[in-house]
C-alpha cells in the first residue's frame, strides 16, 4: 500500500484508508475488518465523535490500541447530540472543541489525535476563535494537526487560507466532480484532500447494476444517464471499482480515498480494486463520459 503526505505536514497516510462509520457496533464484529486493514497496509483510520454516539470511537480505540504508534488516527468534532431527544445540532464553539478532544481521547484510548477535523461549518461560525482553539490544542500536544470536513467553498476556502489546517475531507468521485474546481486553490494553501463517498453508494463497484436498479438517480444524474455512463465506463475500463480508485488517486492533491466497510469481504473487494487500479493509465475517457459540475450553493 502506497502512502502520501498530508498537506505540508510530516504525516504520511495510505492511499486507501478505512472510514470507520460503517463498522459494526461491537468490538468482536469489527475486529476482522480492522485487522484486515492493518494486514494490507492501511494506516489511516477516520472516525468522528458523532458516529454511534461515541461507540465508534470506543471500538476503534480498543482495536487500535496495540498498534497506536503504527497508525494515523483522525476524528471529528462540532456536532452535539441533543439531550433527551433525537438528532444533533452544530456547535463549533471553543469550549465544545476543547471538551470534545478530551472526550474523544478517552474513548480512543490514546493521549493524542493525529488529525482533528472540524465536522462541517457555516459562514457564521467564529472562525478566528476556532482556529485559535485548534492551534492551542496542537501546542498542548492533544493533537498533531487539524483539518476540516466540508464541501462548502465559502467555508473550507477561508478556513484553509487563514489557518495551518492540513486537510479537507470532501465527497468526490467520478459521479461527483464538483470539488475539481477547487483542487488548485486547496493545493496552494498547503493542504490535501481526503475523499469520501468515492464509490457513490456502491454505484462505482462491481455491484453497480444491482445498485442502479434500486436507485432513483445520483445527484444530477438520472437513472437513465447513470445506465449510459456506467455501461460505457465498464466497456472502456472493465472494472469500475478499480477505475473509481484510480481516478481519485490520479489527482496529486488527494492524499487518500477514505472507504467504509461493514464486512471483511467489502474491504477485501476494495483492496483488490486498489491493486487493479495501479495498472489503469489513460483516464481521459472518464472526463469525456461524465459531467464536470460545480457547486451552486455556498460559494
Amino acid at each position: 500500500m502506497k502512502k502520501r503526505k498530508v498537506g505540508n505536514s510530516s504525516i504520511e497516510i495510505s492511499e486507501i484508508s478505512l472510514g470507520c462509520m460503517s463498522l459494526p457496533t461491537s468490538v468482536f464484529e469489527a475486529k476482522d475488518i480492522v485487522n484486515t486493514a492493518l494486514e494490507y497496509g492501511i494506516n489511516y483510520f477516520d472516525t468522528a465523535d458523532l458516529y454511534d454516539k461515541g461507540i465508534n470511537e470506543e471500538i476503534i480505540g480498543e482495536l487500535l490500541k496495540p498498534h497506536r504508534h503504527d497508525i494515523i488516527l483522525a476524528t471529528k468534532v462540532g456536532n452535539r447530540w441533543n439531550e433527551g431527544e433525537e438528532g444533533w445540532h452544530w456547535d463549533p464553539s471553543p469550549a465544545i472543541i476543547e471538551q470534545g478532544v478530551k472526550d474523544s481521547l478517552r474513548r480512543l484510548k490514546t493521549d493524542y489525535i493525529d488529525i482533528y477535523q472540524l465536522h462541517g461549518g457555516t459562514i457564521d461560525d467564529p472562525w478566528d476563535d476556532i482556529i485559535e482553539t485548534f492551534e492551542k490544542l496542537k501546542k498542548e500536544g492533544y493533537i498533531r494537526e487539524y483539518g476540516i470536513s466540508s464541501i462548502r467553498p465559502n467555508v473550507f476556502k477561508p478556513f484553509l487560507q487563514k489557518s495551518n489546517a492540513i486537510s479537507n475531507m470532501m465527497q468526490y468521485s467520478i459521479l461527483d466532480r464538483r470539488p475539481e474546481e477547487w483542487f488548485e486553490e486547496i493545493t496552494k494553501t498547503g493542504a490535501s484532500v481526503v475523499t469520501r463517498g468515492s464509490i457513490a453508494k456502491g454505484l462505482l463497484t462491481k455491484e453497480w447494476p444491482t445498485r442502479l436498479e434500486k436507485s432513483k438517480g445520483y445527484l444530477s444524474y438520472t437513472k437513465d444517464e447513470l445506465m449510459e455512463v456506467l455501461t460505457n465506463l465498464q466497456k472502456e475500463y472493465e472494472d469500475i471499482h478499480a477505475l473509481a480508485l484510480a481516478y481519485n488517486l490520479s489527482h496529486p492533491v488527494i492524499a487518500s480515498t477514505v472507504l467504509g466497510a461493514s464486512s471483511k469481504k467489502q474491504l477485501l473487494d476494495t483492496i483488490a480494486a486498489y491493486e487493479k487500479a495501479q495498472s489503469i493509465q489513460n483516464l481521459s475517457i472518464v472526463s469525456e463520459l461524465t459531467k464536470k459540475e460545480v457547486y451552486t450553493e455556498h460559494r
